[in-house]
């Protein structure tokens, strides 16, 4: 899976956002932290979940399972959005 192009990513300072082109269905922003933008470039190639989730362990020390669902909660609402190739 990866991002898909109809999705642009911008992180200024500690903000990182997440906003459509014309092309794609969903309008509006998505707004995060800088450790959305660390997944979201990942996902600017084609990642498994699992590929996705150890590089973040790679990146970031964070409590046993904390990285995990942060990840599904991201892809989940990347899903929504149609901001997923799969």
């Amino acid at each position: 899976m990866k991002l898909n192009n109809d999705f642009l990513v911008h992180t200024s300072g500690n903000e990182t956002v997440v906003v459509p082109t014309g092309k794609a269905a969903f309008s509006g922003i998505v707004k995060g932290n800088l450790t959305l933008g660390a997944m979201l470039e990942i996902l600017k190639n084609d990642v498994s979940e699992e590929e996705l989730i150890k590089k973040m362990k790679e990146q970031y020390d964070a409590p046993d399972g904390a990285i995990e669902k942060d990840i599904r909660k991201l892809l989940g609402s990347l899903r929504k959005i149609g901001a997923l190739d799969e």
